[in-house]
């Protein structure tokens, strides 16, 4: 089982940015997605960014492409969030997730992961 303990998360002005991290502990061998979401309060989870760990395909949101940027420290065990050109609609819990065996659907679906970490809030103001 892995741990995941996102921080980075804060309150900003439209247009500003931010870097959210998530540090991995225990079994951190997955060979499958690890990702980024986001929950504002009444909506649906939404997969934010992911990152295939064995092929290294990354896939992003429409809503945030070229805006946000996935990445992952293999050494640290950390995987990072770089968020730009921060939207009001961008404000939400965001949490970091792993999948640690095979589940379908890609790395933005939300129900293959198995591990989450307790969320960072983001909110960004206009």
């Amino acid at each position: 089982q892995v741990q995941l303990v996102e921080s980075g998360g804060g309150s900003v002005q439209a247009g500003g940015s931010l870097r959210l991290s998530c540090a991995a502990s225990g079994y951190t061998g997955s060979r499958y997605c690890m990702g980024w979401f986001r929950q504002a309060p009444g909506k649906e989870r939404e997969g934010v960014a992911g990152i295939h760990i064995s092929t290294g395909t990354i896939y992003y949101a429409d809503s945030v492409r070229g805006r946000f940027t996935i990445s992952r420290d293999n050494a640290k065990n950390t995987l990072y969030l770089q968020m730009n050109s921060l939207k009001p609609e961008d404000t939400a819990m965001y949490y970091c997730a792993s999948e640690l065996s095979y589940g379908l659907g890609s790395c933005l679906s939300s129900s293959k992961y198995n591990a989450w970490g307790q969320g960072t809030q983001v909110t960004v103001s206009s």
